[in-house]
C-alpha cells in the first residue's frame, strides 16, 4: 500500500518529540532531590526507557495492539505481525515507535516517586514489569479495542493510560519502599529535604512542557483532511492553556498558603495542567483547558501535601500528586467538559460515569499488580539500599561515583573554591599579601602579628569584596560556599509546603591570614562595601594565629606568608 508522507512524519515527529520528554524527566528529578544521588537518577531514567524499548517490543506490543479482546490484545513476540494501515496511512514501525516512547513515559513516573533509597537492580526489574505487562494490559483496554473502548471511554493522549498508571505506580511504590532516613520526626511530622537545583527542575518542566505538543498533538496520529488540521491546531492550544494555567493556579495558592510564590510546586502545577488536558485535549474548548488547568493547579497542591503530611508517603518529586491526581482529575473532567457528549454540554452523565468507572478501573488494576510486583521483589532482591548506603548516596554506593561535579570540592552539600593569590603588584599604602603573598623587609618576622580574617556575607558581594581586599593588598584567599543564618534566624522558607526546619542561607566565607596588612584595614575595606543596613549584610571574625607553615619551601611564620619566586 501507499502510505502519506505527512501523516508518517507527523507521527515520527512525535515519536521524537515525547522520547525527548525523558531528558525532561530527568531534570525534574535530578532538580528535586540532591546532589548525592544524581547519577542513580540519571541511570534510572535511562535504563527504564532501554529495558521498556526492549520489554515492548518483545511482548508489550502484541498485548496492547495484535487482538481486539476485552481484557488484552494478543501474543506477539518481537513484533512479527503485519501492521502497515491497521492503524493509520503510515507504516506498523512508525506506530511501534510512536506507543514505544508512551510506555517509556509511563515506567520513568515512578522513579522520582521512589528516588534515593530505592536498589538500581530492584528498579530494573520493576521497570521491566511495568512495560512487559502492567502498562499493556491497562492500555489494551483504552487503547487497543478493549473493553473501556468498546463503553466509549475517552482518554486521547493519556491522562489516565499514561499517566495516571505512572503515577498510581509511583505512589504505590513509595508506600512500600518507606520514606527517607530523616523525612518525618518521632512524631510523624513531614521535614523539608530540598533538592539540589530549581534550574534543573525549571529546565526539566520546559523540555515537558515543548515536548507535550507532540504528546498531545501528534496523538491525532494523522496531519492531512481540513478536519485533522483544525483538531491538531486546537490540540496545541488547549494544551498550552491548560499547562498556564495550572502554574497560575498553583502559583497563587501556595502564595496565599505561605506568604511567598513556591517555585517548585509552580513548576509542579504546570505539569498537572498539561496531565489534566491530556485526556480531552481534542474534546474541550480553550475555556475548558482553562478550567482542567486550574482545577489540576489546585488538587496538585493538596493531593501533594496530602500524600506527605497525612498518608505520610515519601514522594520527593510529587510524581502521584502530578501525574496520579491531575491525570484521573482531568479524565473525569472531560466527562463534564467534552463539547460533544459532555455532561456540562447536554449530552447526559453517560460520559462521565464512564469516564469515572475508567479511572477506578485502572488505577484498582495498577494498584494491584505493582503492590504484588513490588512485595515480590522486596522478598527476593530488596526493594531499599541499606541505612548506610543511603546516607552515603547512591551514586557512590552503587555506582563508585565521587561526585556528579568532580570541577568543584563537594563536602555535605557545600562547594569551595580556593583561590591563591599571583605576584602582585607594589601598592603605596600596604604592601600586597594575603594566604602566601607579599613581601615586607622593614619589619622583623620574629615581631609580626599573624591574624586570621574570616569574613561571611552574601555571595552576590564577593565580586565588590574581592576587589575592596585586593585594594586593601589582599589577592589571596579562601573562599568557601556555605549555609547559614544570624540571631535572627534567617528567613522564614517554605519548601514544598513544609517549612524549612533550619531556616538556613546561602552564604560565601573568605578567610584571610595577614601579618603585614593591619587587620582593621581589612575590616574596613569589608565594611565599606558590605554595608547596607539590612539583615543578612554578615559578619566578620578575627583570631590569633599561632603558626603559618608554607608546606614547598618549608618556610613558617611570617617568612610562609611572603611572596617567592
Amino acid at each position: 500500500m501507499e502510505f502519506s508522507s505527512v501523516d508518517t512524519i507527523w507521527i515520527l515527529l512525535g515519536a521524537i518529540l515525547v522520547f525527548f520528554m525523558q531528558s525532561g524527566f530527568a531534570m525534574v528529578e535530578v532538580g528535586l532531590t540532591r546532589n548525592k544521588n544524581t547519577g542513580n537518577l540519571v541511570m534510572k531514567n535511562l535504563m527504564d526507557f532501554c529495558i521498556g524499548s526492549l520489554a515492548f517490543w518483545f511482548v508489550g506490543f502484541g498485548l496492547m495492539f495484535a487482538g481486539t479482546g476485552p481484557l488484552i490484545g494478543g501474543l506477539d513476540f518481537f513484533f512479527q505481525g503485519n501492521y502497515d494501515g491497521k492503524f493509520g496511512n503510515f507504516p506498523g514501525y512508525a506506530f511501534l515507535i510512536f506507543q514505544t516512547v508512551f510506555c517509556g513515559t509511563s515506567a520513568t513516573i515512578i522513579s522520582g516517586a521512589m528516588a534515593e533509597r530505592t536498589k538500581f537492580s530492584a528498579y530494573c526489574l520493576y521497570s521491566l514489569l511495568m512495560s512487559l505487562i502492567i502498562y499493556p494490559v491497562s492500555g489494551h483496554w483504552i487503547w487497543g479495542g478493549g473493553w473501556l473502548a468498546g463503553l466509549g471511554f475517552h482518554d486521547f493522549a493519556g491522562s489516565t493510560a499514561v499517566h495516571m498508571v505512572g503515577g498510581i505506580a509511583a505512589l504505590t511504590g513509595a508506600k512500600i519502599l518507606g520514606p527517607r532516613i530523616g523525612k518525618y520526626d518521632v512524631n510523624g511530622v513531614s521535614r523539608a529535604i530540598p533538592g539540589q537545583s530549581l534550574s534543573l527542575a525549571a529546565l526539566g518542566v520546559f523540555i515537558l512542557w515543548f515536548a507535550w505538543f507532540g504528546f498531545n498533538g501528534c496523538s491525532t496520529v494523522s496531519a492531512t483532511g481540513n478536519d485533522t488540521i483544525m483538531s491538531m491546531s486546537a490540540i496545541m492550544v488547549t494544551t498550552n492553556l491548560a499547562a498556564a494555567a495550572g502554574a497560575l493556579a498553583c502559583m497563587l495558592l501556595t502564595w496565599a498558603a505561605y506568604g511567598r510564590p513556591d517555585v517548585s510546586m509552580t513548576l509542579n502545577g504546570a505539569l498537572g495542567g498539561l496531565v489534566g488536558i491530556t485526556a480531552g485535549c481534542d474534546a474541550v474548548t480553550p475555556a475548558g483547558a482553562v478550567i482542567i488547568g486550574l482545577v489540576s493547579g489546585i488538587v496538585l497542591n493538596y493531593g501533594i501535601e496530602f500524600v506527605d503530611k497525612r498518608l505520610r508517603i515519601d514522594d520527593p518529586v510529587g510524581a502521584f500528586g502530578v501525574h496520579g491526581v491531575c491525570g484521573a482529575v482531568g479524565t473525569i473532567l472531560t466527562g463534564l467538559l467534552a463539547v460533544d457528549g459532555g455532561l456540562l454540554y447536554g449530552g447526559g452523565a453517560g460520559m462521565l460515569l464512564t469516564q469515572i468507572l475508567g479511572v477506578i478501573s485502572v488505577a484498582a488494576w495498577v494498584a494491584v499488580t505493582m503492590t504484588i510486583v513490588f512485595t515480590v521483589l522486596d522478598r527476593l532482591v530488596g526493594l531499599r539500599v541499606s541505612p548506610g548506603e543511603e546516607i552515603n548516596g547512591l551514586d557512590i554506593e552503587e555506582h563508585g561515583i565521587v561526585s556528579d561535579y568532580p570541577g568543584f570540592m563537594a563536602d555535605g552539600g557545600h562547594t569551595s573554591i580556593i583561590g591563591a593569590g599571583a605576584a602582585p603588584a607594589a601598592i603605596p599604602d600596604y604592601p600586597p599579601e594575603a594566604a602566601g603573598a607579599g613581601r615586607e623587609a622593614a619589619k622583623p618576622a620574629a615581631a609580626a602579628k599573624l591574624t586570621r580574617v574570616d569574613i561571611i556575607t552574601r555571595p552576590e558581594k564577593f565580586a565588590e569584596l574581592k576587589a575592596a581586599l585586593h585594594a586593601a593588598g589582599i589577592t589571596g584567599m579562601t573562599v568557601t560556599k556555605v549555609m547559614g543564618c544570624g540571631v535572627q534566624r534567617g528567613i522564614s522558607e517554605y519548601y514544598r509546603g513544609v517549612e524549612v526546619a533550619a531556616n538556613m542561607l546561602p552564604k560565601i566565607c573568605v578567610e584571610i591570614v595577614i601579618s603585614k596588612v593591619p587587620a582593621r584595614a581589612v575590616i574596613e575595606a569589608a565594611k565599606k562595601v558590605l554595608h547596607t543596613g539590612r539583615i543578612g549584610d554578615g559578619k566578620i571574625f578575627v583570631y590569633d594565629v599561632e603558626n603559618v607553615v608554607k608546606v614547598r619551601t618549608g618556610e613558617e611564620g611570617y617568612d610562609a606568608l611572603q611572596y617567592t619566586s
